[in-house]
């Protein structure tokens, strides 16, 4: 999945970071379930989100939304 959403995305501009939350037994892991792809700009980021909002992947609908740096350093998501 990971080479998949990162090879559609860079078509949109250039791909700093996809970050994909997996489940672990130490720990609560916020994110389940959510791809996060980081651009190095708002204006790549905005191509990409008119681009695959909608689009079916795997057969569920593409949902996009941006969160702050902050937060996603934080792992609030």
């Amino acid at each position: 999945i990971l080479d998949d959403v990162t090879e559609e995305c860079e078509k949109f501009g250039q791909v700093v970071e996809v970050r994909i939350p997996r489940p672990s037994p130490d720990r609560e892991v916020p994110g389940i379930g959510k791809i996060f792809v980081v651009y190095p700009n708002i204006e790549q980021s905005t191509v990409a989100q008119s681009a695959l909002a909608g689009r079916k992947f795997a057969d569920r609908t593409v949902l996009v939304s941006f969160v702050t740096k902050e937060d996603y350093d934080n792992e609030n998501y």
